[in-house]
């Protein structure tokens, strides 16, 4: 408890002396001149006034040694050249004992080039004083007082040298408080730009999300302007099938029932395609009313594909099946666009390279496998937005297929799509 107190009580001096350096200085210089002039008021017989004054007068300039050291030191340093002088009390000599707090003083708080003279200037005037008033003994021939001189200079040496060794160190804790200061606004400015990155993050992964949801919106308006003309074919072969079952009706019942089946069968291949248009239609209009509308290529004319690949500079292999024709057009028009959408992607990262098509039409599924060799060698891939990719499992989810992508074992990429031959529930 009581260890706990006086570290309490040190702590607490410190701080106030932090806080009042002049505390410090008050305490030392009247502490000393206090305690000095009563030590020599005890002496008997009591000196007169002029010697406690005078002998006071050699620590009081302590008060003011922090603002004003060279000051001090100059004071001290004639307060004893006039005591040494005056003699004003028989056996009484001060020596350099005092005048070591003022060059303590001058070499903690002013430059070596600007207090280093001033020191000098001090000690040799103590010297020659104490030397030429006796004090100290008689002058020896050929000597400086050696024993006066060598008491005189080591006291001034240590005094400058702790000095200036602490003033040293408050340079080097003010360095390291500023560098720490420095490091702290630093690290603010880290702090703050490392938010703004993180906000930015956040804006880029909502722009990306807008994007891809834009993507997938343009993506299904184009799939619904796809499967327009086939929509519009259906409903114009029940109408024409219509027309002409009602005149055969009458004459030839079995004709007529078959033309009934007929236009129940196209039918509901209709609304099989209606279904799939109205999963696909975004909420907008286009305004055109599907004006300027054409019809859409079909796996009859990947050819044409494979000739702008190859002019290109491709080298591509095809195997397709020989039913591939019977297809619904729909089914057809996407297989055709996610052919184009590979053979596009091949052309944008790898280049010139070897291509191999296969569209296969397995049990109930048709399958369009596109695999491509490494990049050509030089060729910069081309920066693309990744919307191909996405129209692709547009497409096939319409149909309630699958998208399968990824590298090549031995270097390529690969694309397979797999597209149910019926409509999914």
């Amino acid at each position: 408890m009581n260890t706990h107190s006086s570290a309490a009580l040190r702590g607490a001096c410190r701080r106030l002396a932090d806080r009042r350096p002049w505390l410090g200085d008050l305490a030392l210089g009247g502490g000393l001149t206090a305690i000095d002039m009563l030590t020599l008021l005890a002496r008997h017989p009591a000196p007169g006034a002029v010697g406690v004054l005078l002998w006071g007068l050699q620590t009081l300039p302590l008060v003011w040694r922090r603002r004003w050291p060279r000051s001090v030191l100059c004071a001290m340093t004639v307060a004893f050249v006039v005591f040494e002088a005056a003699d004003p009390v028989p056996g009484k000599i001060p020596g350099p004992y005092l005048l070591i707090f003022a060059v303590y003083a001058v070499a903690r708080r002013t430059p070596v080039r600007s207090g280093l003279p001033w020191t000098a200037l001090s000690l040799l005037t103590a010297v020659a004083t104490d030397l030429l008033t006796g004090r100290g003994g008689p002058p020896q021939l050929g000597s400086l007082e050696p024993v006066t001189a060598t008491t005189f200079v080591v006291f001034y040496g240590v005094a400058w040298v702790l000095g200036y060794g602490r003033r040293r160190i408050t340079r080097q804790a003010d360095r390291l408080r500023d560098l720490n200061l420095r490091l702290g606004e630093a690290n603010g400015r880290l702090r703050e730009a490392n938010s703004r990155l993180r906000d930015a993050n956040e804006h880029l992964r909502a722009a990306r999300e807008r994007n891809a949801r834009q993507a997938a919106v343009t993506e299904r308006a184009r799939i619904a302007r796809d499967l327009h003309d086939v929509v519009a074919h259906h409903v114009s072969a029940i109408a024409v099938q219509a027309r002409a079952t009602e005149e055969v009706l009458q004459d030839d019942v079995a004709d007529g029932r078959r033309g009934v089946l007929r236009i129940a069968e196209t039918a509901d291949t209709a609304l099989v395609e209606m279904r799939r248009i109205l999963g696909l239609l975004t909420a907008g209009e286009d305004g055109d009313g599907g004006a300027g509308l054409a019809p859409e290529p079909s796996l009859d004319h990947v050819d044409r594909l494979f000739a702008a690949a190859e002019a290109a500079g491709c080298r591509v292999t095809a195997a397709l099946d020989d039913t591939l024709g019977v297809l619904p057009p729909a089914l057809q028009i996407s297989a055709y666009r996610i052919v184009q959408e590979a053979l596009t992607n091949v052309l944008k990262h790898a280049g010139p390279t070897d291509v191999h098509l296969a569209v296969r039409r397995s049990g109930a599924a048709l399958t369009v496998a596109v695999d491509n060799g490494p990049a050509a060698a030089g060729h910069r891939p081309l920066p693309g937005s990744g919307r191909g990719l996405i129209g692709v499992r547009e497409r096939a989810a319409a149909f309630g297929g699958t998208v399968h992508t990824g590298p090549r074992p031995h270097g390529g990429w690969q694309l397979t799509a797999t597209l149910p031959l019926e409509a999914p529930a």
